[in-house]
């Protein structure tokens, strides 16, 4: 029997509304933790898709060292969204990143929920503000968006919206540290969060540079994890520059090197998602990655991130 840390017998049970690689990977790190989970997805095919994710999850969860069975009896799944929401402590929401339909849909849950219910949406781009426009009582919802998977990525970024309460901040940071995540409290609402804008200016210059031919998809891969990779997962980029600067700190470094990052932000890549420019790069990433299913990279990549989350926690 699983048993549930003191800090989650508030939270239970959950609703993961979203039946989709996100809210799967949630409900399964729920589960995990000996919350009860009631999975809601209007899909036809439901309990098939989540029957084959199960049976695929065990090695994962093992890796992570939690336990991989016994998840049947705390766990429902249906597509009557009313009896999902009723009584639960907690709502995940994984929808389609589409306004209207998380407006709508947190609208129609809002009579059924009771007062203290936490709602977190994983909305990767549209904030709380926005998507509680509809609902009478705003103060309980707010972002929760984690990295994908949830289920082996520790950050979870908490963004509150303009009418979320300090109480509903406080309840989720308490949630996901309880789950063994590093949730980041995100104090200003800006059009997809920190992490995700971050990763996008990266992507934005690997992708023009492999467009450019100045260097092969796979190369870009094996540079940044011989680099900039190795030392952001130990430092962080800012801490980075701070002691890249010596004993002068992050002052001296901008300094010295602020006219060259100045010279190159110039010099980098507008590459605009164009139709040829897609076709363009999906062929270069057959090349590079077609010899492999995306299953055998992506447990590759989760064997290899959950090897490195284990030796910085040691």
């Amino acid at each position: 029997m699983t048993l549930i840390h003191s800090d989650l017998q508030r939270f239970n049970p959950v609703t993961v509304i979203g039946a989709g690689t996100i809210g799967l990977s949630w409900a399964t790190l729920f589960l995990a933790h000996g919350l009860s989970v009631r999975l809601f997805d209007p899909r036809t095919d439901l309990q098939e898709v989540v029957d084959q994710h199960f049976n695929s999850i065990a090695p994962t969860l093992s890796l992570l060292g939690l336990p991989s069975s016994g998840f049947e009896s705390r766990l429902s799944i249906g597509s009557d969204l009313q009896h999902a929401v009723t009584g639960a402590a907690v709502i995940q929401e994984n929808g389609p990143e589409k306004l209207l339909l998380k407006q709508q849909l947190f609208a129609e849950i809002e009579p059924y929920i009771e007062p203290h219910t936490l709602l977190l949406s994983s909305s990767s781009t549209i904030p709380a503000s926005d998507i509680s426009a509809s609902m009478k009582d705003k103060s309980r919802m707010l972002i929760g968006h984690p990295f994908n998977p949830p289920l082996v990525m520790p950050l979870v970024e908490v963004v509150p919206g303009t009418f979320t309460s300090a109480k509903a901040v406080e309840d989720a940071l308490v949630f996901y540290k309880a789950l063994g995540k590093a949730p980041q409290h995100i104090q200003k609402e800006v059009f997809g969060f920190v992490a995700n804008r971050l990763q996008f200016a990266m992507l934005r210059e690997a992708m023009y540079l492999v467009d450019e031919g100045v260097v092969n998809m796979e190369d870009v891969d094996e540079i940044v994890k011989d680099s900039i990779g190795l030392r952001w997962a130990a430092a962080g980029p800012m801490l980075g520059m701070h002691l890249g600067g010596g004993q002068g700190g992050m002052e001296a470094f901008m300094r010295h090197l602020g006219p060259t990052m100045e010279k190159s932000w110039v010099a980098q890549g507008n590459l605009m998602m164009d139709e040829e420019t897609i076709l363009r790069l999906a062929e270069k990433s057959r090349d590079s990655y077609g010899d492999l299913t995306i299953n055998e990279l992506a447990q590759t990549r989760d064997q290899k991130q959950m090897a490195i989350l284990k030796t910085r926690t040691k």
